[in-house]
């Protein structure tokens, strides 16, 4: 079977923009806008800080790929998989602390120092890399990741908080979680090859 081109890049990009739905950093993108009220120097930072950590985190998979067994590593990318799936389930929440600290800084500083530490750890970049340590080349995952990212991040950004209360979040992380099982199922039963 031949590969598309560019089907990492596709997988990252639909892996990230549905595990953002409904995350941390999408709330924060929606503070950013409500602060700030100037999306495109927030659009730029979120653009930004998922470039550099995203890019570290694809060149962490990677390498961790080159170390592993295949089965070994196929059991991981199904067990990460499957505790993606349960901690999309989990609502997120913006910390107090942290959107005060984004007063003193310009929109485009503020976005990209937050979502770079807000990205730490979550589940878009443990999904990152995973997808680097499945998919090559590297630059299509990180592509991939920082699309869905942005997929995901920018019409919050656009919309602000004027439509916030009228997105069904718990549906979509509901469905999101229904996605990331049905990967780990897919990846215990496939594998990697």
């Amino acid at each position: 079977m031949t590969e598309l081109p560019f089907a990492a890049a596709l997988v990252a990009t639909g892996t990230v923009a549905l595990a953002e739905i409904g995350d941390k950093t999408q709330l924060l993108a929606l503070l950013l806008a409500a602060r700030f009220r100037r999306p495109w120097p927030i659009v730029a930072g979120i653009l930004v800080a998922t470039l550099l950590n995203h890019a570290l985190a694809a060149w962490i998979g990677a390498w961790a790929a080159h170390w592993l067994t295949p089965q070994v590593l196929r059991w991981i990318v199904a067990g990460s998989f499957l505790a993606i799936a349960l901690w999309t389930l989990k609502p997120d929440t913006i910390d107090e602390d942290a959107a005060a600290t984004t007063s003193a800084h310009g929109a485009f500083l503020a976005t990209t120092l937050a979502f770079f530490i807000a990205e730490i750890g979550d589940k878009t970049q443990v999904a990152t890399v995973l997808l680097a340590a499945k998919y090559a080349p590297l630059w299509e995952v990180v592509a991939g990741t920082t699309l869905g990212m942005l997929l995901a991040n920018v019409p919050v950004v656009l919309l602000g908080h004027r439509f916030a209360d009228r997105l069904p979040l718990r549906a979509a992380r509901i469905t999101a979680a229904l996605v990331f099982l049905a990967l780990a199922a897919w990846v215990a039963w496939r594998g990697i090859a």
